[in-house]
């Protein structure tokens, strides 16, 4: 992992910042340690200040002060974020900026369908808002709770939905940011065509704070839909499942929202972490999916017809469809629950690669083998967004050893492991990051996976709109 570089502040600096947000816009960071947290346990931050601006014409001023002084800028969202893009690890000089503050929902137009929403939003409470008018923003994912719209888009986020609804780059019309010099781009406009040049909005997003700071977005709203239909079904392999997505679209066409691979010890291994979760079938079962359908009324008896034919011809293995909401929220907290069972169970790599949908099969099982050559005995839970190829790879260590002893007696197995799955992915023509990003733990896999062209454009974009680095420096790249 490459050294970020962050020039100290002087004293008349800091001041001047505290100045600007006042007596409760800042914070000593001895005093706030949750800034410095890494969600995984594998890091941790550093920095010389946080601030707590509360409006966008303050985050302006004070990235004008740091860009004069050439001081690094750490954004700060929900600190959910789990590739080190959100914290200093390196160096006691960097401004930590949160936009906590920045937590107003500015405007919400049914007519436009949009809402318009700070930075600092938590992404439940947009859901909250927008279901208060039978609407939905469909960005969703299992860190909802604490995650912000700001770090969302900064990362171009992904989730449980984007196989109907798309990542957070397609849920966003407009954005406001504060360049790196200090300038406030504000194009909020909910505009769905709009060809006048480059298009801003999508360079920032999942730029992960290098080129500016997102301060407020105007999101996608979608009705609701009068009926969802959910089910857990059995199944033998990773290629059944996407056999049985192509059955299901051809009796419901787009109305999949979500289909969520987990593997049978996966399933084993979050029912035993979290005993209040059942697993609901009554043979062990080699792989499940998850899989929601939402649309008119109607869209349920739909589904269990087609689920039927399925059974008939051996895709599907068992089948639990909820019937009422507690057991649809029972169902889904099986899959939410899984990055956390991974956690107790003491996973070390946790990974975020993307293959094509019609590699995911083979690419799960030479990413299996790959690893179990390099230590026989770990465990592995694969499970993940299967409509859009993203699959998450948990490593664990064998049964019955902590992860402290394992580390200990392996040396270099986790960047062992990470590297084999990265070529894997690269071997099925996939990416090394899907929905994460790359912030600093990832810098040195994108120069070496990434094209040349891709690197050195990138290298030219940071340059030309942020000469001084002082947008999160060392993020994306070293």
């Amino acid at each position: 992992m490459p050294r970020s570089l962050f020039n100290s502040p002087d004293v008349q600096t800091t001041d001047n910042i505290k100045l600007i947000v006042g007596d409760a816009g800042w914070r000593d960071v001895r005093d706030e340690q949750r800034y410095l947290d890494d969600p995984r346990g594998r890091f941790k931050g550093r920095g010389c200040l946080i601030v707590l601006p509360n409006s966008t014409e303050q985050v302006a001023a004070i990235v004008r002060l740091c860009n004069a002084a050439g001081v690094g800028i750490v954004p700060y969202s929900g600190g959910t974020g789990v590739v080190a893009g959100q914290l200093s690890i390196d160096s006691d000089n960097a401004i930590i900026m949160s936009l906590e503050r920045m937590n107003k929902v500015r405007e919400l137009s049914l007519d436009d369908g949009v809402i318009v929403a700070e930075a600092g939003c938590i992404l439940e409470n947009v859901h909250s808002v927008a279901q208060e008018q039978n609407m939905m923003f469909p960005l969703s994912m299992a860190s909802k709770g604490s995650c912000c719209i700001g770090g969302n888009l900064a990362t171009n986020a992904g989730g449980i939905q984007v196989l109907r609804y798309g990542n957070a780059r397609d849920l966003c019309l407009g954005i406001e940011a504060v360049l790196p010099c200090g300038t406030i781009l504000s194009e909020l406009s909910p505009l769905r065509k709009n060809n006048t040049g480059y298009d801003l909005r999508h360079l920032l997003i999942g730029s992960e704070g290098t080129l500016g700071i997102i301060t407020a977005a105007s999101l996608v709203l979608k009705p609701v839909d009068p009926e969802t239909a959910t089910a857990l079904l059995a199944i033998n392999s990773p290629a059944h499942a996407l056999t049985l997505y192509n059955e299901i679209k051809g009796h419901l066409g787009d109305a999949v929202s979500a289909l969520e691979l987990m593997s049978g010890f996966g399933l084993e291994l979050v029912t035993s972490k979290f005993p209040a979760l059942q697993n609901p079938f009554e043979v062990n079962c080699d792989w499940a999916l998850l899989l929601e359908a939402t649309g008119p009324l109607g869209i349920g008896e739909r589904l269990q017809t087609a689920l039927a034919d399925c059974i008939e011809r051996d895709i599907v293995l068992d089948a639990v469809i909820a019937q009422s909401q507690s057991q649809r929220d029972g169902l889904w907290a099986l899959r939410e629950n899984t990055p956390e069972a991974n956690r107790l169970a003491g996973a070390f790599c946790n990974s975020d690669t993307s293959v094509p949908i019609s590699r995911v099969d083979a690419f799960i099982a030479d990413t299996v083998k790959a690893i179990t050559e390099i230590h026989p005995g770990v465990r592995i839970n694969s499970y993940g967004h299967i409509g859009d190829g993203n699959i998450h790879h948990n490593v664990i260590p064998p049964a019955d050893v902590s992860k402290t002893e394992f580390l200990t007696s392996h040396p270099g197995i986790i960047d062992a492991v990470r590297m084999a799955i990265n070529d894997t992915s690269h071997n099925h023509g996939g990416s090394i990051s899907a929905e994460h990003g790359i912030g600093r733990l990832k810098t040195h896999d994108l120069e070496t996976f990434a094209g040349k062209a891709r690197l050195e454009t990138i290298r030219r974009i940071k340059s030309a709109l942020d000469p001084n680095n002082i947008m999160n420096p060392g993020v994306l790249i070293g």
